[in-house]
């Protein structure tokens, strides 16, 4: 079948089927898995390659996972060649064999036509809970090498021809801290990959196997033409950006994040030479997740309604020196480098928003917060609570404000619920609110920050902490203010309460309360020119305080008018 023979139809019929295998993968974990982070913070991903690698299909998944898509799945094709058959299923989670980090553990399964040419893998990527390593969690900032954070996975097969290899599923269960759930998380992922397995079988029975491999190759050009076109509609330009990290993982040394954009007629170049070198810390992305969340920055900006695949990628080269701190070299560790993707993200929409002033929304923030409590019951059992909060809302933009606890739209991980925390894990969710005062003011304002507060119910817990924004708050933009910086308390509730860093690990016992203050996000306009009706319902929702109303947008307020209590936001805002 050419080009011409093929109908944007069936293109588009085809489009939705892949689509819906990925979706399906990723109902299938949800309903199946074990853990905390995978069923209910939906940090997981699905993906469809061709047989040769290729990405054609993504699911509602996680930007930043699905960059790696590809490279991981490289890692094992250059290992295993043509030693690839059916019921097979290739497993790896090595940063220097083109994965993310070690947590995260990619799963591929081969689809083959009933002629039996191998057209397609299906893939999942699940951060598991554990990998073993010194720290709980996997997500240490200040780890000096990758053998330190736990196993790593070389290219492998963890099913061969449908059998599984249970020597290695045996080395996972005896190193890591809370194999059920570990274990359990990749039963969820096998099984999903069988699912879909199936379903393109299934497939196979409405249309013929090589209509389909030749359609998955036309959808993939087809995202290339529409990517192009939609950058070409871009002013042409080079536009630079630099944002900061609070520290480099191991200490209080800043981090610059520098970016280059270039647009020339329908290409993009996003150059982060002068960004930092690598450091010793654990915060070092490796290229493949840099790339992936500047892809999922640029994808903002352009036309919703480009099909999510390799084409994508293609206009847009990505360049970070190696030996810097978004290309580290081996054995640098990455295993917190979740943080360092926001820092991408911020940095390359700082340089958007110079490119088109009036379309970019000012710097979110919030969601950089990852925690883990982690220890053993009285029983000795195991005990380990990981949690990524990407629940913050949106900087201001040229005509909203930024939505209060809405989706933080690089993560796209879902709200853990108190309850479920309290359930399942030995803590006591004392907070759960917004900040009043926080949001960076502006014309439309950003949005506020949020706490969460933790009091351990355990006798001790290791408790290491993953954050940002301390010292180098959410930037706004055309005159908008900064969102609020972070902070982070020991036993906030006590007449000296200790200020702790943004990132650190140690030991806490039974009552020990760990209060963690999100930052706001940053504000666009000249705040005095917002409106006084959203400056009041601001306060009469307990957002803004009137003092903070006056202050910051000329607005007097008299309290009694709006039917509150003026000294119920006075002692909010010194909270």
């Amino acid at each position: 079948m050419n080009a011409t023979e093929r109908s944007p139809i069936k293109r588009e019929l085809l489009r939705n089927a892949l689509e819906g295998i990925a979706d399906n993968m990723m109902v299938t974990v949800i309903r199946t898995s074990r853990s905390m982070v995978v069923k209910s913070n939906l940090d997981f991903s699905a993906g469809i390659c061709d047989g040769a690698g290729v990405m054609v299909a993504q699911g509602l998944a996680l930007p930043p996972h699905l960059g790696a898509m590809m490279p991981a799945l490289k890692g094992c094709l250059d290992e295993f060649g043509d030693d690839i058959h059916p019921g097979d299923i290739l497993a790896n989670n090595d940063p220097y064999s083109g994965a993310s980090h070690l947590n995260d553990v990619f799963m591929y399964l081969p689809v083959f036509t009933p002629a039996g040419e191998r057209i397609a893998f299906v893939g999942l990527i699940l951060h598991h809970t554990d990998m073993g390593g010194r720290v709980p969690g996997g997500n240490a900032t200040d780890s000096s090498e990758i053998f330190q954070e736990g196993l790593r996975i070389a290219p492998t097969k963890i099913h061969e021809k449908g059998e599984p290899n249970r020597t290695l599923f045996r080395i996972i269960e005896s190193n890591v801290r809370v194999p059920g759930l570990v274990i359990g998380d990749m039963r969820a992922q096998i099984a999903a990959l069988q699912v879909a397995e199936r379903e393109f079988q299934a497939l196979f029975e409405r249309h013929d196997a090589n209509e389909v491999k030749a359609y998955m190759a036309d959808l993939v050009d087809h995202s290339e033409r529409l990517t192009r076109a939609s950058v070409a509609a871009l002013p042409d330009g080079e536009v630079e950006f630099s944002d900061w990290m609070d520290g480099d993982g191991v200490g209080d040394t800043p981090v610059e994040f520098h970016v280059k954009l270039t647009v020339q007629g329908d290409e993009m170049t996003v150059d982060f030479t002068g960004t930092s070198p690598q450091t010793t810390g654990a915060l070092n992305p490796n290229f493949w997740f840099t790339a992936s969340c500047t892809y999922a920055a640029v994808r903002s900006v352009l036309d919703p309604d480009i099909p999510n695949n390799a084409g994508f990628t293609r206009p847009i080269r990505v360049n970070a020196p190696e030996g810097c701190f978004l290309n580290p070299v081996f054995p640098a560790p990455l295993g917190a480098r979740g943080q360092s993707g926001y820092r991408v993200r911020s940095v390359v929409l700082g340089a958007l928003a110079k490119l088109l002033p009036g379309r970019i929304p000012a710097c979110p923030g919030g969601s950089e917060f990852a925690v883990v409590f982690a220890g053993y019951e009285k029983d000795r059992s195991p005990f380990l609570f990981l949690e990524f909060h990407n629940i913050s809302g949106l900087g201001g933009g040229p005509d909203r404000d930024g939505q209060d606890a809405g989706p933080y739209w690089l993560g796209n991980i879902a709200n853990v619920s108190v309850e479920l925390i309290e359930a399942e894990s030995p803590l006591l969710v004392e907070e759960y609110a917004f900040l009043p005062d926080t949001e960076g003011a502006g014309r439309f304002r950003g949005a506020l920050g949020i706490v969460r507060q933790y009091r351990l119910l355990a006798e001790t817990a290791t408790l290491q902490l993953r954050s940002d924004r301390q010292f180098h708050p959410p930037w706004g933009l055309e005159g908008g203010g900064s969102g609020s910086p972070g902070r982070c308390l020991l036993n906030p509730a006590g007449n000296d309460p200790e200020v702790l860093p943004s990132k650190f690990i140690r030991t806490l016992k039974r009552g020990d309360v760990l209060r963690g203050e999100m930052p706001g996000s940053g504000g666009y306009g000249d705040p005095f020119t917002r409106d006084a009706e959203a400056v009041q319902d601001d306060v009469r929702q307990g957002k803004l305080s009137v003092r903070h109303a006056r202050e910051a947008y000329g607005v007097a307020i008299d309290a009694r008018t709006l039917g509150i209590d003026a000294r119920t936001t006075e002692r909010l805002r010194a909270k």
